[in-house]
């Protein structure tokens, strides 16, 4: 199976040398499975987002190395797909010619032309193909963006924070939605979240980051079957977990009151 990430010692300083220097990762070092779903957490502007980047080859780090399958990465490439917060789509295209684009664009179109029906067909979009993306919901527009990642058969794919600007309930219905489109393809998914229920309920491993510059705190393993219930005890306590790491826990207090 393809699709194995190595990071090496990764660091990364943005504006290097100037008065506007910026550490933005500190030795992060570890490798995700080939195959696995892996969740990056921490604190806001961690540099969760600039690790995701450096994976994609659209930031090359200042020291160490990131590989896939052995290889070094020095640029984005096709075995790497990328959806982003929001969807992104051509507003001027229709939802099947957004997510054909790559595909034409690498000319491929006419050689996977059955692969856009695919995944039309797989996140339910079928009888939508000719809709723009302002005459579709944001759920249905998100739809589109992981199709769009995903026809090119990419071994790797990264997401940042994709589900962020849903609100709750189409949340957990993409959340189960990526699950079955990871399932099916065997596809190495990291994801960039700030929500630790999300985290747990679809994860293989969960790593939690450091304040910026970055390191790794911990890498937790979720030991647990898919479908998750989010209700369960020791989904709750991972979830307790990793709010302890990060400092988030709380502890409740006895507060005395006076009539």
């Amino acid at each position: 199976m393809s699709g194995e990430i190595t990071l090496s010692n990764i660091t990364k300083v943005f504006n290097q040398g100037t008065q506007d220097e910026v550490h933005a990762l500190n030795g992060v070092d570890f490798t995700i499975p080939a195959g696995s779903f892996v969740s990056l957490i921490g604190p806001s502007g961690c540099g969760k987002t600039t690790l995701l980047r450096c994976i994609a080859g659209l930031e090359t780090p200042t020291s160490g190395q990131v590989s896939v399958d052995g290889k070094t990465v020095t640029k984005p490439g096709s075995d790497r797909g990328f959806a982003f917060q929001q969807a992104n789509l051509f507003p001027w295209l229709t939802i099947r010619d957004n997510i054909a684009f790559g595909l034409r664009a690498r000319h491929v179109y006419k050689k996977n032309k059955a692969d856009v029906d695919e995944f039309i067909n797989l996140v339910g979009l079928k009888g939508f193909e000719k809709s723009y993306p302002h005459q579709l919901s944001g759920g249905m527009n998100q739809r589109a963006s992981l199709a769009r990642a995903l026809v090119g058969h990419p071994d790797i794919l990264l997401l940042d924070e994709p589900l962020g600007a849903l609100d709750a309930f189409t949340r957990m219905t993409m959340q189960d939605e990526i699950i079955r489109l990871w399932k099916e393809h065997n596809t190495t998914m990291v994801m960039v979240t700030h929500d630790v229920d999300e985290a747990v309920y679809l994860s293989d491993y969960v790593v939690v980051m450091s304040p910026r510059p970055a390191k790794v705190e911990k890498i937790l393993k979720v030991d647990l079957s898919h479908p998750r219930a989010r209700g369960q005890d020791v989904f709750l306590k991972y979830r307790t977990q990793i709010l302890e790491i990060l400092n988030y826990a709380g502890k409740v207090q006895e507060v005395e009151y006076a009539i």
